[in-house]
């Protein structure tokens, strides 16, 4: 079972997308299993976070600090852009996570919500894929 989501984010946009994986596995009609939830394209990534204000800007602002906008990229010459960070940025976190489910519950920490991060340099439409990975 595959579902595709999007969500519109600015540059270094963060969003909860925790209630979409939940409904999807809730109607998966598995017991136990697994979700995966990907993120397509090589500037976004999927990771969990405790979803509140002070990381929504602490999150950023670190990844800005391990590498920077203004540096110097190989990238830019390959490609005559500008988003070289970005890339590296989206290696260092990935473009996903797998997360078990029992119960048709997501097994996650209390303050753990699953976030999409969009690190390119303008606003972009980040897809992300929903799979159900089932248990055997």
């Amino acid at each position: 079972m595959i579902k595709e989501i999007v969500v519109e984010l600015d540059v270094n946009g963060i969003a909860d997308i925790t209630k979409e994986v939940e409904e999807f596995v809730k109607n998966c009609g598995l017991n136990e299993g697994a979700v995966l939830v990907f993120n397509v394209g090589s500037t976004g990534a999927i990771t969990t976070i405790e979803y509140e204000p002070g990381l929504k800007k602490d999150f950023p602002r670190i990844m800005e600090k391990i590498a920077p906008y203004g540096d110097n990229y190989e990238h830019h010459k390959t490609w005559g852009d500008d988003n070289g960070s970005s890339h590296v940025k989206a290696a260092i976190i990935g473009p996903s996570i797998v997360v078990p489910f029992r119960n048709g519950k997501l097994l996650l920490g209390t303050w753990q919500q699953i976030v999409v991060v969009n690190f390119d340099t303008k606003r972009r439409n980040r897809k992300v894929i929903l799979q159900i990975l089932k248990s055997i």
